[in-house]
């Protein structure tokens, strides 16, 4: 079964500490992010974070790399969600730092 890749970067002045930090704090927040919820887990590999995200019987693979200036998500769908990959992508863009990035510390 093929994949459609989806790459987006995410621009923040945060530093890699903190932008580190706010997704850790965050990520709980996906399963909110995606219709009909969704079971994701995830492993840190030092500033990466690795994903799975199972939702509507699909299973789809994601990383995010944090940098000083730039969070960089890649996401792999899978068979027919690859259709979808547009307004995912285009979700990614308007709404990642917003949910990724989102400051609950205060």
């Amino acid at each position: 079964m093929s994949t459609q890749p989806i790459h987006v970067d995410l621009p923040h002045k945060l530093g890699k500490t903190e932008a580190r930090r706010r997704i850790a704090g965050n990520i709980h927040k996906l399963t909110g992010f995606i219709p009909g919820g969704a079971a994701v887990t995830h492993q840190w590999q030092g500033d990466r974070l690795d994903l799975d995200i199972a939702a509507m019987g699909q299973s789809v693979s994601a990383k995010i790399e944090v940098e000083e200036a730039v969070i960089r998500v890649h996401v792999a769908l899978p068979g027919l969600l690859g259709m979808m990959a547009k307004p995912i992508e285009a979700a990614l863009r308007s709404k990642g730092s917003e949910l990724l990035l989102e400051d609950r510390s205060k």
